[in-house]
């Protein structure tokens, strides 16, 4: 489970850089690497939603 949160971690700040380029640059990096909203484009922004998602859970329990 320690691997599982290192992953959403990182997958977390990787699509919180990308949505800071897309509000400073209006640049979205996973658009340019993937395609705008191409299938693999939406597999990232899903698997990033995921992340937030665990990440979120995780943290309740040192919001204690």
């Amino acid at each position: 489970m320690k691997f599982v949160r290192l992953i959403a971690v990182i997958l977390l700040i990787i699509g919180g850089l990308n949505w800071g380029l897309v509000g400073i640059f209006n640049f979205d990096l996973v658009a340019t690497i993937f395609g705008t909203m191409s299938v693999l484009s939406r597999i990232v922004y899903i698997v990033v939603a995921i992340s937030a998602i665990i990440v979120a859970i995780d943290a309740k329990k040192y919001l204690k």
